[in-house]
């Protein structure tokens, strides 16, 4: 075993720990070793991702944060050949719920993702997607 140190913001670590709780971990090693195996499962089915795929990219964000509505609108005008359609919700004063409906080659599809998850406001961003080949 290797030893790391990270900083991480109190109420990010607040949650993380009521979680850990919840769950019935003995130490935060054990949740966060789950944590980054789930991350790494995550994104080694999205790389593996080929062809044509259909689904939703789930994102949330803080429509506070400077710019990030324009940000989102252009990246989403940059995929618009892949994007079906989007629908919002206000999860609540500041932040906001966007599903976007995805469907086309995969290469771009996980581009778009990437650009969402680097869109500094955007706290979380995942790809839901069928496995299956798209009917044509």
């Amino acid at each position: 075993m290797e030893r790391i140190s990270i900083s991480l913001p109190e109420n990010l670590l607040e949650e993380f720990d009521k979680i850990l709780r919840e769950k019935g971990y003995v130490s935060r090693s054990e949740g966060i070793r789950d944590a980054i195996r789930s991350y790494i499962l995550e994104h080694r089915f999205i790389s593996q991702l080929s062809g044509e795929v259909a689904g939703t990219i789930s994102i949330i964000y803080d429509h506070d944060a400077p710019g990030v509505l324009e940000r989102l609108t252009d990246v989403q005008h940059d995929f618009s050949g892949v994007i079906d359609s989007s629908l919002h919700i206000h999860l609540d004063r500041h932040h906001c719920l966007e599903v976007i409906v995805v469907r086309g080659d995969s290469d771009e599809i996980k581009q778009l993702l990437n650009r969402l998850k680097a869109t500094k406001g955007v706290k979380y961003a995942k790809l839901t997607t069928n496995v299956a080949e798209v009917p044509g």
